[in-house]
Formats: C-alpha cells, structure tokens, sequence
C-alpha cells in the first residue's frame, strides 16, 4: 500500500531533519516536497529517493511552489530565532507570517493534515515573545480549518544542533546526563529527542489509528495538541509507515 505524498517546511533545523529524514526512509512509497532554502545538507540512504526538494532562497515565493505539489499532509517545523534573523520583527515574519502563508497555501492547495512544531507553553497572551509568536501561530493555523490539525508542544529539545543556544547549552548536558543514568525517566518530563518528536508528528500525521480517542471536534474539524506526555506516548514507538 502507497501514501500519498506529503510536503515538509523547516526540513534543515533539529526537528524537521528528522521528520524529513524518518518519511524518505520509509518503506512505503512517499513522495517528499520539501521546501528548502538550499540542498539538504545529510546524506539520504535511498538510490530511488522519495525526496523532491524544492529549493529557493527567496522564501517568498514559497506559499507559490507549495500550492504547485499535491500533498495531503504538510509538516511545519519552520522557525528561526531573535539571533539568527536579526532582530524580533524580522523573526515574527518567519515564525508567523511566513508560516500562516505555507499554511494557508496549504489549504487552498487541498492539504488535508496540517502538523506544526510548536513550544511547550505557547500562548498568544504570553508575555514572552517567543511563545506568544507560537500561540499566535497556533490560532491562526486552527482558524485555517484543516479537515485535521496537528499542534505538539515538546519541552527542551535534545538533538545534534549545528547551532545551539547558549542559554540551552547547560540544559542540554543535563539532559543527556540524566536520560543516560536513568533510561530517559529523569529528562523525559521536560526534555524529548528531536527523532522522538519527529516521529509522534508522523505519525499524528498519517495515521488514523493514532488518533483513537484523541482530539477535539470543532465546526466539523478535528484538532489536536500534543503535550510531551502525548509526544512521548506516540513517538517512543515505532510508526507504522
């Protein structure tokens, strides 16, 4: 049995590497648009890749290409940060407004299963500015009325970044520290692994099995927000893709 294809944007950060990593190495045929800024910097183990990357530096025109693709689920792992953009407006058009125009580029395209990376704590009424952009993020997305919304909300975020906070760097030892001494039980209420994310998304994502009694029916939609209990319920084990 083939899935049909989905669309990944944020696909070169901790998180969407994976995802986009974990769908091109599945055993079912995907086929993978990925909205890129430039080529996929890990090696794919795949002679026939399932990868179709979609690379323009002018992020703009994104939205464009996306609606272009027929996918039936788009991932969103896209974000930046205050550093890296500049400064806190030039970030807002990135974590928001860029995002809002995938998204609903998206929907007018014939997506059907919107899955976003968001933050533990995300609130539009935060008084932090990073989490208030992701609860902005949020809302906007809900309203867009996808046939299934997918929203998870991971704590810290232990991976291999090829920059890493420096705010984060000492949360990021403790982490590794205790799940190496615990088995996970010591991190796993504040901190995931980016794999482990990546694969509750997908699965979130593309099966219906994961979904048993889970979410919430508004106007005929369904929706889901993911804390990392339910990260970690889902992702620990493996999807069957």
């Amino acid at each position: 049995m083939t899935s049909p294809p989905v669309a990944v944007v944020g696909c070169t950060g901790l998180v969407g590497s994976h995802i986009l990593q974990q769908l091109i190495s599945s055993p079912q045929t995907f086929t993978v648009n990925a909205l890129m800024r430039r080529p996929y910097p890990h090696p794919i183990h795949d002679p026939d890749s399932k990868l179709k990357a979609l690379i323009s530096t002018d992020t703009s025109t994104w939205p464009d290409t996306l609606g272009t693709t027929s996918s039936a689920a788009l991932f969103s792992a896209l974000g930046s940060t205050r550093t890296d953009s500049g400064s806190l407006e030039l970030q807002r058009k990135i974590d928001v407004d860029l995002n809002v125009a995938i998204a609903r580029a998206a929907k007018e395209s014939g997506v059907k299963t919107y899955v976003l990376i968001s933050s533990n704590g995300a609130s539009s009424a935060s008084r932090f500015p990073y989490l208030q952009m992701k609860g902005e993020l949020e809302d906007a997305v809900i309203a867009l009325g996808f046939d299934k919304t997918v929203i998870l909300r991971p704590g810290l975020i232990v991976g291999g970044r090829e920059k890493t906070r420096m705010i984060e760097r000492p949360l990021h030892l403790v982490a590794n520290l205790f799940g190496a001494v615990s088995g996970g039980t010591l991190k796993d209420s504040w901190a995931q692994d980016a794999d482990v994310i990546a694969r509750a998304a997908i699965r979130a994502g593309t099966e219906d099995a994961a979904w048993d009694g889970k979410g919430t029916k508004m106007n005929g939609k369904m929706f889901w927000v993911m804390s990392q209990v339910d990260i970690l319920a889902l992702g620990k084990e493996p999807q069957n893709l």
